[in-house]
């Protein structure tokens, strides 16, 4: 009685042809990455099982394996028309990669390529359990396969799901640029940012059309390429409110009782906006020490590039007041005293 059960030779010409099926390919010319090994050398012989293709195969020569030369010769003899590799579906300079038996079991593969007597070269690495990927594959895959039999489709679930948060990124960073009047990078450009900006050092800076951006603590900023404007030290004489130009912002000052700044502390020393110069401390807690601005900067989630551009308020040589930080614990006003509340806008 003939088995009900599909060969694999028919498993997989059917999986390529509906991954095929699902994407325009006329006029397209499709190249397979030919290794020489049996995931490359299957996927070749089942694309050429589907007529019409504008099939070639390409075999790179690295010279790194002792082998190599015997790699070079067999994927030459091998290299009739052929086609593509690479995750599912992706873009690079402008050229889709496809990978049509991504999600298809290696037993699958292997099992096709024996039922078609199809030859192929074995990478003299894979048996050796020192690298990483065969200890997972020869003694970690077989050993969580035995507890969770579909941990492989699991896996695989969840990289499309990855991918397709990889996606929403780039389509968010597109928005996000549009939506500051920015002009919209390539394809290539846009991959690159992201890769940069999610890097994840502190440091790192992208520049585009005129701004920059950078990632902190899982927020993007964006400010001008241009050269910080210079700055002068601002004498404050009791005005509601200072514009400074240079750092691209104004400084209010609203009165109030019982809260803010002291103002007859104030009366008794020059008040002058400046900035950062290094060592400065402020206590905008009593019931805490003084600590280094970088410190309070720090636990406040302010950014490195922005903390030497923000306004602070000295009285004398004492500092008084930061943004986002606060009133230094000697200057604040009581119950009883009018004070005036700085805002940086």
């Amino acid at each position: 009685m003939a088995s009900s059960r599909k060969r694999p030779s028919g498993e997989l010409v059917a999986e390529a042809g509906r991954f095929l099926g699902s994407i325009d390919l006329r006029g397209k010319r499709l190249a397979v990455g030919l290794s020489g090994g049996v995931d490359s050398v299957v996927l070749l012989h089942v694309l050429k099982q589907h007529p019409g293709l504008n099939l070639s195969a390409i075999h790179v020569h690295h010279g790194l394996s002792p082998n190599a030369g015997a790699w070079a010769r067999f994927c030459r003899a091998l290299c009739i028309r052929g086609a593509s590799g690479m995750p599912p579906r992706s873009r690079l300079d402008g050229r889709m990669l496809l990978r049509p038996l991504l999600e298809v079991p290696r037993a699958a593969i292997l099992a096709y390529a024996r039922e078609q007597g199809l030859e192929w070269v074995e990478d003299e690495s894979n048996a050796d359990e020192a690298l990483t990927r065969n200890f997972v594959r020869r003694r970690l895959g077989p050993l969580i396969e035995s507890r969770f039999p579909r941990w492989r489709e699991s896996l695989a679930r969840a990289a499309r799901h990855f991918a397709g948060v990889g996606l929403d990124a780039q389509a968010l960073l597109r928005e996000f640029l549009a939506a500051q009047g920015l002009r919209a990078p390539s394809e290539a450009k846009l991959v690159e940012m992201l890769k940069q900006l999610t890097s994840g050092g502190a440091r790192i800076m992208v520049e585009h059309d005129g701004m920059r951006l950078r990632v902190y603590r899982g927020k993007l900023a964006l400010a001008p390429a241009a050269p910080a404007a210079p700055f002068a030290p601002v004498e404050w004489k009791g005005e509601p409110r200072i514009t400074i130009p240079a750092l691209g912002g104004k400084l209010l000052f609203r009165r109030a009782r019982g809260e803010g700044i002291d103002l007859r502390k104030l009366g008794q020393c020059r008040v002058a906006v400046r900035l950062r110069a290094g060592g400065e401390r402020l206590q905008p807690d009593r019931r805490r020490p003084r600590r280094t601005l970088k410190n309070l900067f720090q636990e406040a989630g302010v950014p490195p590039w922005q903390r030497d551009r923000l306004p602070l308020l000295f009285c004398g040589d004492d500092l008084v007041w930061a943004p986002g930080l606060g009133i230094d614990a000697h200057y604040q006003a009581t119950a009883d005293t009018i004070g005036v509340v700085p805002e940086w806008r």
